[in-house]
């Protein structure tokens, strides 16, 4: 799903073929019919602050907002966890959830609770299977989000627009859609 593309790139640190290619990733959004228009909106106005800085603006940025303030991790289970010793067997478990799916994670290499990784993956998906693996992470979403709020980063949207995906839909109804 285009959504999830997106949404996986442009939490990802920014490179400078992801700010080359803004104003064409902006004109497909914003004509991508299948997105509701406060979604194009919304992903319109995040690119367009993006394309107001230069690309050393926003890689600071991202990395003030992601990689120095450990409440605004890209690693899920940090928020759930810490450095707790529970966080090893999380990390597995999604690890081996991806491989038995025959996605790969290793070529990233990231942790698999990195959220451009997970929505990289959540984009192969159909939207009910979708729904219900990023419902498995809401509390933590919501966690990141209300915490991106707090620091009025404008990447607490796109955290958002993700929680809003994230639905727990009944295993039955899951497998009815298969």
């Amino acid at each position: 799903m285009i959504l999830f593309k997106v949404l996986s790139r442009l939490l990802d640190y920014p490179d400078q073929e992801l700010y080359d290619m803004l104003p064409e990733l902006d004109a497909m959004v914003s004509g991508e019919d299948s997105l509701p228009a406060d979604t194009r909106a919304l992903l319109g106005h995040f690119m367009r602050w993006a394309q107001h800085r230069t690309l050393t603006q926003w890689q600071e940025n991202y990395v003030q907002t992601f990689d120095l303030t450990q409440d605004h991790s890209l690693h899920l289970t940090h928020h759930t966890f810490g450095d707790d010793r529970g966080r090893g067997p999380a990390l597995i478990e999604l690890d081996e959830h991806f491989r038995s799916y025959g996605y790969e994670v290793n070529e990233r290499r990231e942790l698999p609770d990195y959220l451009p990784l997970i929505l990289e993956y959540v984009s192969t998906l159909d939207d009910t299977q979708a729904r219900w693996f990023l419902g498995q992470m809401k509390r933590v979403l919501q966690r990141l989000a209300e915490n991106l709020d707090k620091a009025e980063s404008p990447y607490a949207a796109l955290v958002r627009l993700v929680e809003s995906r994230a639905n727990v839909i009944p295993r039955d109804d899951l497998a009815r859609s298969a």
